[in-house]
This record gives structure tokens, sequence and C-alpha cells, in this order.
């Protein structure tokens, strides 16, 4: 039942609550539910702890709780309100590309953005100065592909390291194809060949399957990972496409792979 007589301090004891609760975020409907008080009373409350930095607004209706020893950068990592975040917008998501690969260790440096997977319809990107999280669409996926990861917040959904690696090579316009290549050298390590293979056969976007074993192949000499993919692909139809899918199509074409190279392949290991 709403509290129609909310003391002055009661949004912080209610934070505190969430809190207590291991939850890093709350919603303005959670809000509007728990107390019984005008919508302007309660923006300027909100304002009044956004001002002292005991919250940060993600976005319109969703707010992250900061705590202490978070005060200096006002803002929370992405990990402990994503999961909140999405099952406020009632959208099934993952964690993905970079920030799944940095997940599972394979990031030589921090990465600045965040990046999520989600369905349709899109959702419009977040950016401010403390915080840039991307989301991506995909129109389905097997939940065989995702992992529960741990936070202090629950748990996340997480591409497994096998179809991280395939989302990459689909998405390498928007991560940068010399990045991507960088990446996939580190999480080479946690891809299994059997996991690549369950992987790669559910994976629709053809292209990808065929860019990533060109580069485990030709680039990365990792014989057992290529050679799962080799054996997938007879099982699909494969058309010629372009190494880099930001570029024009000119190159020399790799027979096997079906690969055209239209890029100087470079990482930055």
């Amino acid at each position: 039942m709403p509290n129609s007589n909310p003391s002055y301090n009661y949004l912080e004891d209610y934070l505190n609550k969430i809190r207590s609760q291991g939850r890093y975020a709350f919603t303005w409907i959670e809000l509007k539910d728990q107390f019984d008080i005008s919508d302007k009373a309660l923006n300027q409350t909100l304002y009044r702890l956004k001002i002292k930095k005991k919250i940060a607004q993600i976005r319109k209706g969703f707010y992250a709780i900061i705590t202490p020893e978070y005060s200096r950068q006002g803002m929370l990592p992405v990990n402990l309100f994503i999961d909140d975040l999405m099952k406020s917008l009632n959208k099934r998501y993952y964690v993905g590309l970079i920030s799944a690969a940095a997940l599972h260790g394979a990031a030589h440096q921090q990465p600045m953005e965040f990046f999520v997977i989600t369905e349709k319809p899109a959702l419009r990107g977040i950016k401010n100065k403390k915080l840039k999280i991307n989301f991506y669409i995909k129109k389905d996926w097997s939940e065989d592909d995702i992992i529960q990861k741990k936070t202090d917040a629950g748990y996340i959904n997480v591409s497994s390291p096998e179809f991280t690696a395939l989302d990459l090579f689909f998405y390498n316009k928007s991560v940068g194809f010399n990045q991507t290549v960088t990446i996939l050298k580190e999480l080479t390590d946690e891809i299994k060949p059997a996991e690549l293979s369950k992987t790669a056969k559910r994976y629709p976007q053809v292209a990808a399957i065929q860019r990533l074993g060109y580069i485990l192949d030709k680039e990365l000499q990792n014989e057992k990972l290529s050679d799962v993919l080799s054996k997938t692909l007879q099982d699909k139809k494969t058309f010629p496409v372009s190494l880099s899918n930001d570029r024009d199509k000119n190159g020399e074409m790799d027979e096997k792979w079906k690969i055209i190279k239209n890029i100087q392949v470079e990482s930055d290991i």
C-alpha cells in the first residue's frame, strides 16, 4: 500500500532498502507504486539526490543508485544494472561483442563502451559524459548460446565465447575490423571446438562464419577451430563475401572460404 505521508528522507530510506536486497537500480513506476506523492514532489526529491550524486538517471524512468565506492566516477559499472534495465523494458537481451569478450577475459584494455544485443523494436543508445551503451538488434537467438555471468547485483545474460566470436564478425563494421582480430586472438583460449561447431550450425549469418573461419585459418593459424567452421560450411550455402563489410569489395578471392580480401589485416597485439 502506498505511503501517503512520506518523510523528507523517505526516498533515501527506500533506496537503502533496495540496496539491502542486492539491487542497484529502481524505476519511476516502482516509486509511484510505493509512495502516494505528486509527480512534482517526486521529481524534486529525485533532483536533490542527483545533485548529491546519490543516483544517476540512465534513461527516462530508470535510475541507478550510486554507492560510495563509485561516487567519484558518478556512475555504476553497467553490469550492475543492465539486467534490471532490460527487465524494466521487457526485452530479451544479452551482453555481447567487446563487452562479452571482456567478461571472458579477452580485453587487453577495458572498453569504454558497453554493447548489448536485443530484439526489435530498436532501442536508442545511451550516451552522456559518464556512460555509453550501444544497442544492436538481432531477430532471434538460441538460449543455448547465452550464459549467465554472476555480478554483485545478480546474474546477467552474456554471449558464450563461441557466439561472441561469430557476432564480432557479423557486427565488425561497428566494432572495427582490426580491433575484432585483436579481440579474437585473446578469445580463442576460451573457445571450445565442440561448442563452436554447435553454435556455428545454429548461426544464420553465414558470412560471419566465413570471415571467422578465414581469420582463424589464414591469420591465426588455428587449425583446430578453423577446421570446425570449414566442416560447418559444407552444409550451408555460401557466396563470395568481403572480409570487412565496411569497405568496397575489390580484392583477391580466397577460394576455400569464398572471402574477398579487401582489407589488410592488422591487430593491436
